[in-house]
């Protein structure tokens, strides 16, 4: 590693500037309010109270987290424009979810689901693509590994969703 590495979190970070160095530590705790956020919402009822918190806070984590990753994306973007496509991405997707459910879009159930499902996915593979190659275990699956197996995990849990929903079932009976 360069001489300008800094660990955070057990992460190492090419940085020794302060200022960047707080930015990453709060991206990181913010990251992980999104996970938990996001699962919650996933393994809730879905109805009011839990599910509709956790999805509502996950989606403002979210929101926050590309906006501190769009900052440290800017300042090294030669080396990570393609966390901030993931993450600009992620947020459209979500949003795009969040409105269907919140206007009651035609199908808005599967769009819903699939959307939210989707940018998960995507936030979970540029964490992977950044953070893989120092993962116990991951650091030893090839790179493309790190790009494909949020998606080859997540797409098919996003289509038992789709079929195993009610309300989505009764908008594909009808």
């Amino acid at each position: 590693m360069p001489d300008e590495t800094t660990i955070v979190f057990g992460v190492p970070v090419p940085s020794i500037d302060p200022g960047f160095l707080a930015v990453v530590r709060f991206h990181i705790l913010v990251g992980v309010a999104c996970v938990i956020a996001g699962l919650v919402a996933m393994l809730s009822r879905k109805r009011r109270g839990r599910h509709s918190t956790s999805g509502t806070l996950y989606y403002w984590c979210l929101a926050v987290l590309v906006a501190s990753a769009t900052g440290l994306s800017v300042v090294r973007w030669a080396e990570n424009y393609h966390l901030f496509i993931l993450g600009i991405l992620s947020l459209i997707v979500a949003t795009v979810g969040r409105t269907a459910l919140r206007q009651r879009w035609r199908h808005w159930v599967r769009v819903h689901i699939t959307c939210m499902g989707l940018s998960y996915i995507l936030m979970l593979t540029a964490f992977y693509v950044d953070n893989g190659k120092n993962l116990p275990l991951w650091s030893e699956l090839p790179q493309i590994a790190f790009w494909l197996l949020p998606a080859a995990i997540g797409i098919p849990l996003i289509a038992r969703a789709l079929v195993r929903h009610p309300l989505a079932r009764r908008e594909n009976t009808k």
